[in-house]
This record gives structure tokens, C-alpha cells and sequence, in this order.
């Protein structure tokens, strides 16, 4: 009796529920019961079989046809499939955009063949799937950001995957958080590449339902926005926010923990498409900053023109926005996308009785690692409740390492929206 498995229904439910990705080219690892078998050569252990295959890697649609080869009468008693990557079958080289010497800009980089790096004891290998783009990746490529690695090293910071292999040994005799075959996303120096290694502490589960795409743009972006509104500015429910460059990675993360703690958005951006997305993402009102009186704009939307009681500027916005500040106002200095360190005048501090204050997320792991924990449980408490989605920037696909420059034109170019990810597909099954 032959019982053969499609693609959609069928396969996908095979590998874990309906909702399953199944990963063309990966590994599966098949056991498989028989019902109603003699149980003869070439059956040595009873009715039921183990082995590794490979689904195509061709776009082709495909299924899965088993048949017993004790009795052809007999039927599938029990049949599970799950994601398996073999240990012993590794390649030696992985593909990454590595630097040996500063560049001008992202048309220099180049894909090269590299060797797969080797973990320690107490470190993951990640094969990439996606990889996320960030601004501070464009100074480091150029030499210009404060934490350069020693020449060679491999660009990119950000990224999602699947765990090829798990450590081996953690401090105190922990278990390992993640297994082969999970799902994972995080942050480390050389994300541009197929594979990487990391520590756990770097690393965090996927979101059921999420994509590799979305994944890959969280792990700098919603701690930044959730710390610095909700630990540094003390986000309650009635606030007035203003979120500057609403429409960016960090900017989309602020628009949506801001409505998920109950406050009232206005979202600023530099076009009308921006604009339509920060909408889209949950702002209740916006305005353009290219308009000479948007402070204005702004403290006219507010109740009696108060002015908003938090401002949320990763661009560099401070003086400009102290004019439409409420009284007791909490200004939040993300960063200086606009390439400018301002300078005001301190009296106006005083004269609102507002407070500035800055957030250096990736800081927190030196100064305040217990708080790093407390601010993820909060993310994923609002991904659970449904208040906060990937931001990923989906106008247009970047696919294969080989669009890491162009997806980083994109972004330095202020031609994108959220957080502009490349697609890394994985030769074959991913292996180690």
C-alpha cells in the first residue's frame, strides 16, 4: 500500500502542525510504523523505520511516497517527520562578505568562500537564513563606527536561522536552551554569511507564526524602543508620543509598544508612503518633518495644545521638538540618524521642567544585564497578546548575499521603510 504526502496539507502537518514551513532542500529525519506487516529480511528490528532525507531543492511542487518493502498490504501505523541537520556531514566552507580592509561603500563588499567557523565548547553554529541590515553597518564597513573589529572580519550584526549544532558544554553544567533544528534569531559580528556561531545569551526563540525575515530585524530594535519608552520614560496609558522616523526599523517598534501601553501616537516621516506605514503600524496621527511648522502641527493635535508628553528621537531632533513639549515632558535620545550631535540651550530644560534622557540598549549587557531578561519578557508578552509584529521592510525582496549592498543603498539612502532584511537561502540541506 503506497501513502503518498503533498506538499501543502499533508507534509506540512507531518512536520509539526499546519502552520509548519517546510524548507526545500532540507534534511528530514522519517520514522515510519507499518500496520499489519510480516516483519521478515529486510526488516531486523521489527516494523518500523528511521532514515534521513532530502526534500528537493527545486521550486517544483513535490511530495513524499512511501511504501512498505515487508508487505506491500500493509498501512502506515505511525509516521513522523521532523528537521534533522547531520553532524557528520559538514562542509568546510560557508559563503560571507568579509572585509580585510575598509571599503567606500556597500559596492565593495564581495562574497567570498570562507571556512565555516568552528564553535567552542559553549557556543551555537547557526545556519542564517536571513540577515538584517542596520545603519551602524554601514559606518563599520567604512571604519567610522566606535566598535571595529581586527582585519579580516565578517560584516553584518543581525540575523535569524536554524541551529546546526548545539554547545557541547555551558558554565555550572546547564543545559543547552536550544536543540538542533530550532528556530532562533539574534546578534553577533558577521552576519553578512550563511553560518555563524554565537553564545546563548545572544540568541533568542522565534515567535511561532514568524518568518526569518521578520525575525532578523528584532533583536536591535524592539529592546531599543521597549527600554527606552518603557524603562528609561516610564510609558503609562493616556501619554501623548512623538515618535520621530516613525517609519524606520526603531521608529515602527516605538509606534507599536507605545499603543500597546495605551498612550495616543503621532508619528513624523519624510514622505507620504512613510507616513501611510507608520499608519499602518498603529500611529493615530502624523506629520511630515519636512514641514517648516510641524512643531506646531504637533502641539495642535495634542489636548489644548499642550504639547506630547514623550518624544522618542532617534534622528536628532531634540531642540526642535522642546517647542512642542508638554509640561513635566520626558525627551528620549535614541540616536543621530541625521548625522548631527545638537546642541541646545539648557535653560529650556529648566523653564518646561522636562528631563532628557538617553538609552544605550546594547550597554545594558555591561551595567544592567538583569535587566536585558525583564525587557525581552515584556516584547514577547506583547508578541503573545498580538500588539507587536515584525517591521519588516517588504516594498522589495533582497535575496542571496550578493543584495547585501544593495539593501544597504536602500537603507542609507532613506529609500526603505522598517527594517530592510536579506533573504540567505541555504545550498541543499543545511549542514554541518
Amino acid at each position: 500500500m503506497a501513502v503518498r504526502l503533498s506538499l501543502t496539507k499533508e507534509l506540512r502537518q507531518a512536520l509539526g502542525g499546519a502552520g509548519a514551513e517546510v524548507v526545500r532542500g532540507m534534511q528530514a529525519e522519517v520514522s515510519l510504523a507499518w500496520r499489519g506487516a510480516r516483519c521478515g529480511y529486510p526488516c531486523r528490528n521489527g516494523p518500523s523505520r528511521s532514515f534521513t532525507l532530502a526534500l528537493p531543492s527545486t521550486s517544483a511542487p513535490f511530495g513524499l511516497t512511501f511504501v512498505s518493502d515487508i508487505d506491500p498490504r500493509a498501512s502506515i501505523d505511525i509516521l513522523t517527520l521532523r528537521h534533522c541537520y547531520q553532524s557528520n556531514s559538514h562542509s568546510s566552507n560557508m559563503k560571507g562578505i568579509q572585509l580585510k580592509e575598509y571599503v567606500k561603500g556597500p559596492e565593495d563588499l564581495k562574497v567570498l568562500d570562507l571556512p565555516t567557523p568552528e564553535p567552542k565548547p559553549n557556543e551555537y553554529l547557526i545556519a542564517i537564513h536571513a540577515s538584517g541590515t542596520n545603519f551602524f553597518d554601514l559606518l563599520q564597513i567604512r571604519g567610522k563606527y566606535q566598535h571595529q573589529p581586527p582585519f579580516p572580519w565578517v560584516a553584518g550584526s543581525e540575523f535569524s536561522g536554524v541551529v546546526l549544532k548545539a554547545p557541547t558544554s555551558l558554565p555550572g553544567g546547564k543545559t543547552p536552551k536550544f536543540k538542533e533544528g530550532d528556530k532562533v534569531f539574534g546578534a553577533g559580528q558577521g552576519a553578512y554569511a550563511t553560518h555563524i556561531v554565537s553564545t546563548e545569551e545572544k540568541l533568542k526563540g522565534m515567535p511561532e507564526g514568524w518568518s526569518f525575515e521578520d525575525a532578523a530585524g528584532v533583536f536591535v530594535t524592539a529592546p531599543t524602543s521597549y527600554a527606552g519608552l518603557v524603562v528609561r520614560a516610564g510609558i503609562k496609558k493616556g501619554d501623548w508620543v512623538l515618535v520621530h522616523a516613525a517609519a524606520g526599523g526603531v521608529g515602527l517598534a516605538a509606534v507599536q509598544i507605545a499603543k500597546a501601553f495605551g498612550a495616543t501616537v503621532v508619528a513624523t516621516a519624510g514622505s507620504p508612503h512613510k507616513l501611510d506605514v507608520a499608519r499602518s503600524f498603529g500611529a493615530d496621527y502624523t506629520v511630515s518633518y519636512r514641514d517648516a511648522d510641524w512643531p506646531e502641527q504637533v502641539k495642535k493635535l495634542t489636548p489644548k495644545g499642550r504639547g506630547v508628553d514623550i518624544v522618542y528621537d532617534p534622528v536628532g531632533l531634540i531642540a526642535q521638538s522642546m517647542k512642542c513639549t508638554a509640561w513635566n515632558g520626558r525627551l528620549l535620545v535614541i540616536g543621530f540618524a541625521a548625522g548631527d550631535i545638537e546642541k541646545m540651550a539648557t535653560n529650556r530644560i529648566l523653564l518646561k521642567n522636562v528631563s532628557v534622557v538617553g538609552l544605550h540598549w546594547g550597554a545594558y549587557a555591561i551595567h544592567e544585564p538583569e535587566m536585558q531578561d525583564v525587557v525581552w519578557d515584556g516584547i514577547f508578552k506583547l508578541v503573545k497578546e498580538g500588539k507587536y509584529r515584525g517591521t519588516a521592510f517588504t516594498d522589495q525582496e533582497y535575496v542571496g548575499l550578493e543584495s547585501v549592498p544593495a539593501a544597504l543603498k536602500a537603507l542609507g539612502g532613506r529609500n526603505s521603510w522598517g527594517k530592510v532584511v536579506v533573504k540567505v537561502p541555504q545550498s541543499g540541506g543545511s549542514k554541518i
